[in-house]
């Protein structure tokens, strides 16, 4: 089994295919203002925006996206606005990760795990 695509709500397509293209996401589907979906720039996995007039209430969905130099790429980030929650922080769970939400209230994480992503020290 392979992951083919997550897709989350959102209110603003264009605002959100230009939010997620700042993270280093690429446009693949757009056709009109209520669909749109970005393939991330390694593995095969994809992100779908689907519009919505209401967001759902209450605790959402949290996304990860592993990137390689965590540091750097949120340092970017901050150059070009985005807002993190957090700088990246080192977890007990051997994950370094920076917090964040994007235009629509969506909680992302982006972190740097490495072989701990799948393999930590105490899995059996």
């Amino acid at each position: 089994m392979n992951l083919n695509q997550i897709t989350i709500p959102v209110l603003d397509i264009p605002k959100s295919i230009a939010f997620y293209e700042s993270l280093g996401l690429n446009l693949i589907v757009h056709t009109h203002d209520s669909y749109a979906r970005l393939e991330l720039p390694h593995g095969d996995a994809t992100l779908s925006l689907s519009k919505v007039n209401q967001l759902p209430q209450g605790d959402g969905i949290k996304i990860f996206f592993e990137c390689d130099d965590l540091d750097k790429k949120v340092t970017y980030l901050k150059t070009q606005g985005v807002v993190f929650k957090n700088d990246p922080i080192d977890q007990s769970w051997l994950w370094r990760e920076a917090h964040l939400y994007d235009p629509d209230g969506n909680y992302l994480v982006l972190y740097r795990a490495g072989e701990n992503r799948k393999n930590p020290p105490w899995r059996k």
